[in-house]
């Protein structure tokens, strides 16, 4: 079988990206999520603090809320005055996304990686979500909150990771046409989540 690879966008709390993780020690394949950091620091030669403060500073920016930089694969020279631009360092992670794709199968989380790889035909591409309630049963315990203060923390990570996808991508997030399955865990637990991927495959690839 030809390489493949599973990308996971999540909700927060939702529990994506453990399944994703125990999906890829199931399969016995890599489990790639901020990891893409520090490899594309390697490739390009760019302090991975940079590229975690490029998330900090786009957080921070209003017109990442509103504006489109949609992802096209250039990557700027490092002569050029905007080498180290969140476009150019988000553009040499999906280098790195593409080119794990092209010599090993993995599962990878984020990174808006279903858009980064959107013409290679062995891509399943998920999204796990939850209702709120149940986010937030998982978030308050976990982080130490209140309930509300949980709710705040959970909407605030989701607008977040909304508006970064919208930013390279130009497509909604959690817009169930982006993606091959949608999975709520609050109605199935992790074990058939990943059940349900496998089986996924196994019709997909034979």
């Amino acid at each position: 079988m030809e390489n493949f690879v599973i990308t996971i966008a999540r909700g927060y709390g939702s529990g994506g990206k453990t399944i994703g993780k125990m999906l890829a020690e199931q399969l016995g394949i890599n489990f790639y999520d901020r990891d893409i950091l520090r490899l594309a620091s390697d490739e390009s030669g760019i302090s991975e603090a940079l590229f975690a403060q490029a998330d900090e500073k786009l957080k921070s920016t209003s017109l990442f809320k509103t504006a489109k930089d949609v992802y096209t694969g250039e990557i700027i020279p490092p002569d050029s005055n905007d080498f180290v631009s969140t476009k150019n360092l988000f553009n040499y992670q999906a280098k790195v996304i593409k080119e794990l794709a092209a010599k090993e199968s993995f599962v990878i989380a984020g990174r808006c990686a279903d858009f980064v790889l959107k013409d290679n035909p062995n891509v399943i591409r998920v999204f796990v979500h939850a209702p709120l309630e149940h986010c937030i049963d998982v978030v308050a315990p976990m982080k130490n909150m209140s309930r509300k203060e949980a709710e705040k923390f959970i909407l605030k990570k989701d607008k977040y990771r909304g508006e970064y996808y919208y930013h390279y991508t130009g497509k909604n997030w959690n817009d169930a046409r982006n993606y091959d399955i949608c999975l709520n865990s609050s109605e199935l637990n992790y074990d058939k989540c990943i059940e349900i991927i496998k089986n996924y495959m196994e019709v997909r690839f034979k």
